[in-house]
């Protein structure tokens, strides 16, 4: 029986305004950095630090000089660009009533929590856990099981909404968890381990969907 719903934050429960190379580019311009940060760079430097407290590791392994004022100038742009996706509000309210709910999100502490302030969620979770604070990156176990932990329920009893195949879905059903992936045009394809997906833009059928779950994963 579920007692408690999990959630990634980027790109499941809230998404940038902007595409995030073009919020790369403002900040680079913003930062006054004398250099063009490609995106897949940045996506493969943000994994080898991806434990940091800080995306300041990221941003030294990119340019050689103003990684600090980059790093500020990012985290600025990442988060006055960030919105709910739409019926997320709405979707906590309900399932607040009926579950524990928590947050399993990949970053910075600094850079995550001060996007749960802007988003107006610091008290919309009865658990948060921020990865860059355990150095667990996602699919990691160990970030599940804290979330399990701060949630007090135990990983079978937790279901986790995320929108990567592999950070979310295959990371929560290691961990021993009940994957359901978020599906939205142009993201990536369900993966084999998720046992329901919902599509990002009809949020509003989780609580359904969760109410299923006892019947076994989708045939499709």
């Amino acid at each position: 029986m579920l007692r408690a719903v999990g959630f990634d934050l980027d790109d499941t429960l809230a998404v940038t305004r902007r595409d995030r190379e073009t919020l790369l580019s403002e900040a680079t311009t913003r930062a006054g950095v004398d250099a063009t940060v490609d995106r897949e760079d940045y996506l493969e430097a943000h994994r080898r630090h991806s434990g940091a407290e800080s995306r300041r590791p990221v941003f030294e392994a990119l340019v050689d000089d103003g990684a600090g004022a980059l790093t500020r100038a990012y985290r600025e742009a990442v988060a006055e660009a960030m919105e709910p996706v739409a019926g997320a509000e709405r979707l906590l309210s309900t399932l607040a009533d009926r579950y524990r709910l928590g947050l399993l999100t990949d970053g910075p502490e600094r850079t995550q929590r001060d996007k749960l302030r802007r988003l107006g969620w610091t008290d919309a979770f009865d658990a948060v856990v921020v990865t860059g604070g355990i150095d667990a990156p996602k699919p990691q176990p160990a970030g599940f099981r804290a979330l399990s932990d701060a949630l007090d329920v135990p990983p079978a009893a937790v279901a986790y909404v995320g929108d990567d195949p592999e950070r979310d879905v295959a990371g929560a059903a290691t961990a021993g968890m009940t994957p359901v992936q978020a599906v939205y045009d142009g993201g990536p394809e369900p993966h084999p381990l998720a046992a329901r997906t919902v599509r990002r833009s009809e949020l509003a059928a989780l609580p359904g969907l969760l109410d299923g779950l006892a019947d076994g994963p989708d045939d499709a």
